[in-house]
């Protein structure tokens, strides 16, 4: 479904990325784990299109996506559901809904799609008249992936869903992770908590300077001794 190949990237002339590969098959879920600065959320960021890769290719579903602007990357099928959550929060929760939805595909379906992501998330159905603002982390957090939902994506991304949420928060995110693979979308995640992520993935990627430096199954990588020294604490 996606494939990283070779690409370099970074921010003026600074290299963040340095050659890097990864494929993402359809129904799987794939992690990239690694340090703070590793690139992580610069790999995101550079296949959802706001940031151009200055060398390598990216592809998806065979056709090549390196070049285009992040809203033709959306319309392809995949969306970013960003660290942070960045939210409009004076904007009511049903109005956050409704600007991810706005590609032709997603807008002609939104009616269907909201009854869809309101039944993934009944929490936000009992808040969708509240300004988003005024919303807990953990509620805002599903709030953005809703949202993310709503453009009907073949791949969604996720930068650092847990970061700042409650243990018992964490839990029901990843929750809602595993929900949102049974309906069929591809899944890559970005995630500090590496032991849940990679409970979860299919396949993880680790990712240390800019480069990949190890990828298997995620099962394997949590046994991995380097792994666990580095990233696990053990």
């Amino acid at each position: 479904m996606l494939t990283l190949h070779e690409v370099h990237a970074g921010y003026g002339r600074t290299t963040i990325l340095h050659g890097i590969g990864i494929t993402v098959g359809a129904g799987e879920v794939v992690t990239i784990v690694g340090a703070n600065g590793a690139g992580k959320t610069t790999t995101l960021r550079t296949i959802a299109g706001l940031v151009r890769p200055t060398a390598g290719r990216i592809t998806f579903e065979g056709e090549d996506i390196g070049r285009l602007p992040p809203h033709e990357v959306v319309a392809r099928g995949i969306t970013l559901i960003p660290e942070g959550r960045q939210l409009f929060p004076f904007m009511t929760v049903r109005d956050n809904l409704r600007m991810g939805a706005y590609t032709p595909h997603a807008r002609d379906r939104m009616a269907r799609t909201m009854d869809e992501v309101l039944d993934l998330f009944p929490r936000v159905r009992e808040k969708l008249e509240q300004h988003a603002g005024s919303l807990s982390g953990g509620e805002q957090q599903m709030v953005a992936i809703a949202r993310g939902l709503m453009s009907r994506p073949k791949l969604l991304m996720f930068d650092e869903p847990s970061l700042g949420l409650a243990p018992i928060i964490v839990k029901q995110v990843f929750d809602v992770v595993e929900r949102i693979v049974a309906t069929g979308v591809t899944v890559l995640i970005v995630e500090q908590n590496v032991f849940r992520t990679l409970s979860i993935a299919d396949r993880g990627y680790v990712l240390e300077n800019g480069e990949i430096v190890m990828t298997d199954t995620g099962a394997t990588l949590l046994r991995d001794d380097h792994v666990r020294r580095a990233y696990l604490g053990i």
